[in-house]
């Protein structure tokens, strides 16, 4: 597991293509990790937060202050399977698990 930091997001890709070419399964919050060449991406949805953020921002810009505004988070978690990879790295993926994916990249 790939832990969430600022300096590997914007990394995400190169970190999918290290993976792969060393055989390390590997998972990550970000999209972008899987459909670069690793194992699984699990976690919230770039598109759902920054929505949130228009939301956000449009209120502020209607007048609300910012302080009174509740916090929120993302709402939609998305799992993304690379089953390419996993063959490659010569893992079965439980039926299981491809049936409660968002995405499965084959």
């Amino acid at each position: 597991m790939i832990g969430g930091e600022p300096f590997f997001n914007s990394r995400s890709e190169q970190l999918g293509a290290l993976t792969i070419g060393h055989s390390v399964p590997a998972i990550y919050q970000i999209r972008a990790f899987a459909a670069a060449g690793g194992l699984v991406s699990y976690g919230g949805s770039l598109t759902d937060a920054y929505r949130l953020v228009g939301v956000y921002t449009a209120q502020i810009l209607k007048g609300e202050k910012p302080a009174d505004l509740p916090v929120q988070r993302a709402t939609k978690v998305e799992m993304i399977i690379n089953l390419r990879t996993a063959k490659t790295l010569g893992l079965t993926v439980p039926q299981s698990l491809l049936g409660r994916a968002d995405e499965v990249i084959e």
